[in-house]
């Protein structure tokens, strides 16, 4: 599909029908039981209505992925991932159709919106193709003893509003991969691309294989203390995560959560520090810093201080801030109102206990636009330091002695990822060792692939994605043992 032949919705500023949008369940393409206004945060304007789900909708999902289950879990894997790789065919033709769909409703960039098609297709085909090895740990004149993994049943896979269609993808794809079925519950400010998603898979899966509800707030806690849930895969808030928890609790449902981040970066003194501003800036500001594993607090030796600073501030400064389908454009809005509003607190605080040196100001638009900004000579304690801020709000700190600083990198309840920057890579890795975090990274950040678990420690949560550590989430262990002798 050319951008000649997209709808107008997708083009321009004008709204979409309510009926292109429906929720698949039981391999029916429906309409919602209520529906739910959708808000281009570029304009701060209603530019398609969504549907939503009532409890009996929910019910019928779970009910349609628990029937669909046990053909589905008896299927051999070679099977499944054929189905895998029919998605990802079907994703491949219409990619800039969803990639401007997912602008419009996030807000990012086209290119980063292409680029989450991208990573979607990489995630759908690299599992499509992933076999597991066997794993027999014992087999000797006494006994043989294999260890082999089980589908659950249905999963619930509960997607943010920042990367909503790519993490779609690469949460169905594991789940299906192993023999689960799934209920999908997208994010209520962006579940446009989900219900694309939806048409996409009608003609392709077994009715009830994998079903897509809408919600506008009240869909999610119907989903994870459903008696017929066997796993919830969610990725948000730490603070929704422990609700998530808590209800998944009732029947020890199995859980993966990825929660916030409050993500350190270390530079060295004997860094680059053009390269390591560009590098830190990229990480801190991608998806106008409403990315989890964003860089949030950097921490730069007194001697490079002046000079890091005046180079991130003037990328800052020289970043071009618009809507998203504007091709020129470098950073987008923040998603949604709320968001819009906690930012504009963050700045008056950041105002008020720090020293603004780029940006420090939201655009005069209707849109939810934040100029990138760069904040220095603020406290450790701090509420823009020590608190996740989900936009392009960023403190720059200064250390001397490289113990305190891994002391305070480390001194908070987050612990996704961090990253540490300088040319004595040794020195550099052996100081990315003494991060807590999940994933920490030397001269880079956000290095995700599909092969390489991905999860949090602390309060960023339980479980990994990505990777056999990922898939092997969405199984139980069985061990088979046979006496010989």
């Amino acid at each position: 599909m050319t951008t000649s032949t997209l709808p107008a919705y997708l083009t321009s500023h004008e709204s979409a029908a309510s009926d292109e949008f429906l929720q698949l369940i039981d391999g029916q393409l429906v309409s919602g039981a209520r529906a739910a206004d959708i808000v281009d945060p570029a304009t701060g304007q209603v530019f398609a209505t969504a549907p939503v789900a009532d409890a009996d909708q929910v019910n019928a999902a779970v009910a349609a992925a628990a029937r669909a289950y046990p053909a589905w879990r008896d299927l051999t894997m070679d099977e499944r991932g054929a189905y895998l790789s029919r998605i990802a065919d079907a994703i491949e033709a219409h990619a800039e159709f969803i990639a401007r769909l997912v602008t419009r409703e996030q807000g990012k960039p086209i290119a980063q919106s292409r680029e989450d098609v991208d990573s979607a297709l990489m995630w759908t085909r690299y599992f499509a193709s992933w076999r597991p090895q066997r794993k027999v740990v014992r087999d000797d004149d006494e006994a043989f003893v294999e260890i082999v993994r089980r589908p659950l049943g249905v999963v619930a896979a509960i997607i943010p509003w920042n990367f909503p269609f790519f993490q779609c993808l690469y949460k169905l794809a594991p789940a299906l991969l192993t023999g689960n079925t799934v209920v999908l519950k997208p994010a209520p400010t962006t579940p446009l691309d989900a219900m694309f998603l939806g048409k996409l898979l009608e003609p392709i899966l077994p009715a009830g294989v994998v079903n897509i509800v809408g919600d506008d707030g009240q869909t999610g806690p119907l989903l994870t203390s459903h008696p017929d849930v066997a796993k919830v895969s969610f990725t948000g808030s730490t603070t929704t995560g422990k609700a998530v928890m808590s209800s998944a609790a009732g029947t020890v449902k199995r859980v993966t959560l990825e929660l916030g981040g409050n993500d350190a970066a270390i530079v060295l003194p004997d860094a680059d520090v053009q390269a390591a501003a560009a590098g830190i800036f990229s990480g801190a500001f991608a998806n106008s810093g409403q990315v989890c594993i964003n860089i949030k607090r950097v921490f730069v030796h007194s001697s490079l201080y002046d000079q890091f600073c005046d180079e991130f501030a003037r990328l800052a400064d020289s970043t071009v801030v618009g809507p998203g389908l504007d091709e020129h454009v470098q950073v987008g809005p923040v998603q949604n109102a709320r968001q819009f509003e906690a930012l504009r607190r963050v700045l008056d605080r950041a105002r008020e206990e720090g020293e603004i040196i780029a940006g420090g100001s939201v655009e005069d638009s209707a849109g939810y636009f934040v100029r990138p900004t760069v904040v220095r000579h603020i406290a450790d304690d701090s509420p823009v330091v020590r608190e996740e801020t989900f936009g392009p709000i960023r403190p720059v700190l200064t250390y001397d002695d490289l113990d305190e600083v891994i002391t305070r990198a480390n001194g908070t309840e987050y612990g996704l990822g961090a990253s540490v920057w300088g040319r004595d890579l040794e020195r550099a890795a052996s100081v990315a060792a003494r991060l807590e975090a999940g994933s920490t990274w030397v001269n880079q950040h956000i290095a995700l692939s599909p092969d390489v678990p991905f999860g949090g420690r602390k309060q960023s949560g339980i479980g990994s994605e990505f990777g056999e550590e990922g898939l092997a989430t969405y199984t139980d262990v069985q061990v088979i043992n046979v006496r010989r002798s």
